[in-house]
């Protein structure tokens, strides 16, 4: 997408006006989600108490815990779990068809899936974490926070309806969490899923919709045409396709899930009208789990 010197520069202004917003909403949502440091749920080198297990051969007589030991005919030891810091990568599409509200007052997907994505953000640095947007550097901190705001509202919306990840971006054992409405041609998710699964990355795929394209609320004569203009369908008799189109959203929700799930990794779907802490509060367990 390109534009004239004054129209770039008019987009820079409008980013910067809603980047104290984004910020603010972003800090109250991850204050909903408790930020203590996660590890990677495995055995190794930590403070923190993971599990007992079973005494085995290799080790020590210092390793077993002779208190829980003394309490069966077994010998346990205590295991710690790692606090290495993982490395998170978040991407957010900025196809045309994010800017979608079907009322004025909700957000567009873009703006929740923004949030989303910072919100999480600040909860996993809270944590201790390092996090990026995909391509980008993952650091830890609270100055990468201010960073991942100003490189989310910089972005400027692609040329179609969708867009999709750079599977080059991809980094070995990152995990990732990609935020879009999936409702353009889904084909580059068995790409970036086949590549993440040779590399060891693991990650969400998040879906964000408006309710409107839930429920398909609408009936009669009714005009269709997508944001970017490359779609377009006039309808006498929307209410004839409610039915098709929620058995094709079915269909490619149950897709996605299985791909997902066929490569280890999780899926889930917001609607913009629900509270976004749900959202929020389920991405940041199944990163921990």
């Amino acid at each position: 997408m390109t534009g004239s010197p004054a129209e770039l520069r008019a987009r820079a202004q409008s980013a910067s006006a809603h980047l104290p917003a984004l910020i603010l909403s972003a800090e109250r949502l991850a204050a909903m989600v408790a930020p203590g440091a996660h590890g990677l749920r495995r055995g190794g080198p930590g403070e923190d108490f993971w599990q007992y297990r079973p005494a085995s051969q290799g080790d020590t007589a210092r390793a077993i815990d002779w208190r829980r030991s003394a309490r069966s005919d077994s010998q346990f030891v205590r295991d710690r779990e790692a606090q290495t810091a993982q490395a998170v990568g978040l991407w957010v599409s900025a196809g045309q068809g994010m800017a979608y509200s079907g009322a004025p007052d909700r957000p567009t997907k873009a703006d929740r899936a923004q949030l989303l994505a910072l919100a999480l953000a600040m909860v996993l640095l809270r944590g201790g974490e390092k996090v990026g947007l995909l391509g980008q550097p993952a650091r830890a901190g609270r100055v990468q926070a201010d960073r991942l705001a100003q490189q989310i509202v910089a972005r400027r919306p692609q040329g179609g309806d969708g867009d999709a990840p750079a599977a080059d971006h991809l980094r070995p054992n990152q995990r990732l969490v990609i935020l879009s409405d999936f409702l353009d041609d889904p084909s580059w998710v068995d790409d970036l899923l086949a590549r993440a699964s040779g590399m060891g990355v693991t990650g969400v795929l998040m879906q964000v919709l408006d309710p409107d394209e839930e429920v398909f609320p609408w009936t009669g004569a009714v005009l269709f045409r997508s944001l970017s203009g490359a779609f377009r369908h006039d309808s006498r008799d929307a209410g004839g396709l409610r039915e098709a189109y929620l058995a094709r959203l079915a269909e490619r929700r149950d897709w996605l899930r299985r791909r997902a799930e066929g490569a280890g990794w999780h899926w889930g779907h917001h609607r913009t009208d629900h509270p976004p802490a749900v959202a929020l509060s389920w991405l940041y367990q199944v990163l921990a789990g």
